[in-house]
């Protein structure tokens, strides 16, 4: 029997100047290759908090509107279905990765939809109605179905903040036979902790923050060191002086990025997955010298975030585990409130909580 679906709805825009428009809308219906989700679990990022919810800017590339609804970590339950949906049926549990390309240029082929340059690429919450709603329009071609032993909220986790993290170890190769040092311990660094645990190596959390160190040592950090003057010299005493396998920036900072490079060992592997900052450095001590190879990494393909989803499975991971705040919708403005303070994990708005 097909639920009732409302024709009105509640969403949250984010107009700029730290605020939150609560609106009443209709609820949309799908098109063609489309699915309409009742809304469980949206959880918050750190790019809608600098880009949109303090000012509407365009430092990554493709205009943000301010007439949209918010939120792109979406996961949901399909109520209705579109003409020519095949993949999905009404019941079905999904995560929702967040960007629809063009679907006919490289990137796309790939599945990177992240990647694509063309003027139909559209992200939930940037640029078409996104998460932070009752209800949501979905593409097919960007839905993923969540097994039975990940809730809503871990679908929220991986539609960003763990593809991104996965995404990046999978660009250092991280196995067992690696330390890696994850150089900021937002949500995305916290993810990477925990997901290069599971791939088997050795994990250092680097950040200034004290609750963030004691989160990471929640989740299984097996060393963790204060982002001070003395952080290299402790993660390279911490491997004989040899240094790490792979270093991980999630910071963003210009001291973060360069502090990966300094400790990382020769033939290592570096990535940059924080957005924003600048960093320079000398190529030949740090770079050239030691042989190293220096990765930048953005999200992930959507092939790539169903084998997360499957790795999270197999491994009986729940990413919600990083969660420290939980609103219902309606609070969504205290949720970004607090968010904003810095001193969170993960924040989630669970529509399950009205």
């Amino acid at each position: 029997m097909s639920e009732k679906i409302s024709e009105k709805m509640i969403g949250m825009k984010l107009p700029g100047g730290a605020k939150v428009e609560k609106v009443e809308c209709d609820v949309p219906k799908p098109g063609p290759g489309q699915v309409l989700l009742k809304m469980k679990a949206a959880s918050l990022c750190g790019s809608d908090l600098k880009y949109i919810y303090f000012e509407h800017t365009d430092k990554t590339g493709g205009a943000r509107y301010d007439d949209v609804i918010a939120g792109h970590e979406p996961s949901g339950r399909v109520v209705a279905v579109g003409e020519g949906v095949l993949d999905f049926k009404e019941g079905d549990r999904v995560v929702v990765y967040h960007i629809q390309g063009c679907g006919y240029c490289d990137e796309c082929k790939k599945g990177f939809y992240i990647n694509c340059q063309q003027p139909e690429r559209r992200a939930y919450g940037w640029q078409r109605d996104g998460a932070l709603a009752e209800y949501m329009v979905a593409d097919v071609s960007t839905c993923i179905h969540l097994p039975d032993f990940l809730t809503y909220e871990d679908g929220a986790m991986i539609a960003c903040g763990f593809g991104t993290a996965y995404q990046g170890l999978l660009r250092a190769n991280v196995s067992g036979r690696d330390r890696v040092l994850v150089m900021g311990l937002g949500p995305v660094g916290q993810a990477a902790l925990i997901l290069a645990k599971a791939m088997g190596a050795e994990t250092i959390g680097v950040d200034i923050s004290e609750e963030r160190l004691e989160m990471a040592e929640k989740i299984g950090a097996d060393q963790v060191f204060m982002g001070d003057d003395d952080a290299v010299k402790n993660v390279m005493d911490y491997t004989g002086g040899k240094g790490v396998e792979a270093a991980v920036d999630c910071s963003g900072s210009s001291i973060g990025r360069h502090r990966c490079l300094e400790a990382a060992r020769m033939w290592g592997q570096v990535v940059f997955l924080g957005e924003q900052g600048t960093v320079t450095f000398e190529p030949s001590p740090l770079l050239l010298h030691k042989n190293l190879t220096l990765h930048g990494s953005w999200v992930t393909s959507v092939g790539n975030m169903e084998q997360l989803v499957e790795f999270l499975d197999r491994k009986k991971i729940h990413p919600s585990q990083i969660i420290t705040h939980r609103y219902p919708l309606s609070e969504t403005e205290e949720a970004y409130r607090v968010f904003a303070t810095g001193k969170t994990g993960k924040v989630c708005v669970n529509m399950e909580m009205e």
